[in-house]
């Protein structure tokens, strides 16, 4: 009988307390999309990459060439020879990747582009959900966009249009 009467309270206490909690639904790409000053952002980052990418295959197509007249005259080269072309050959194809790592890599220049570029924006969207959680006493805000899977989401519950208005964007 304590078992019963202990698990019922024990259910009781869970279900006041799922009840309590208030919460939103809010859709970051959308907000994202929606801010000029975002696409503007990724507009010049799609530019600096592409300015990056065109740079690596230039290099890239200096190698290929490299690589081609060296099959060709290998047969012709003496030993000495042969091995500081391969050499030639090797240094450039590390620069090539180095350039690819500075470039596109972990922290390289592109990763450095989006922190200088999307970052103050990402945050203003934060700092503008973080008020309205405040403001309006939001236990939990889900992002429903790219990542976190939302099965079904009330679009009543969706607050993006609130964020916008909050940051100021029509």
């Amino acid at each position: 009988m304590k078992k019963i009467i202990v698990s019922s309270l024990v259910m009781v206490f869970f279900v006041l307390t799922a009840v309590a909690q208030r919460y939103a639904v809010i859709d970051t790409k959308y907000i994202l999309d929606k801010m000029p000053e975002y696409k503007e952002a990724q507009k010049k980052l799609d530019q600096f990459s592409e300015q990056w990418q065109r740079e690596i295959e230039a290099r890239q197509s200096e190698l290929d060439v490299m690589y081609r007249n060296y099959e060709a005259e290998q047969v012709m080269l003496s030993e000495e020879l042969r091995k500081k072309r391969e050499d030639e050959l090797f240094n450039k194809e590390k620069e090539m990747r180095d350039m690819q790592k500075k470039r596109f890599g972990f922290e390289g220049d592109l990763f450095k582009k989006r922190q200088e570029l999307i970052k103050p924006i990402q945050d203003k969207v934060y700092n503008a959900v973080q008020k309205l959680a405040v403001a309006r006493q939001y236990d939990f805000i889900l992002d429903k966009s790219e990542g976190i899977t939302v099965i079904f989401a009330d679009p009543k519950l969706d607050k993006s249009d609130d964020v916008l208005r909050e940051i100021g964007v029509k």
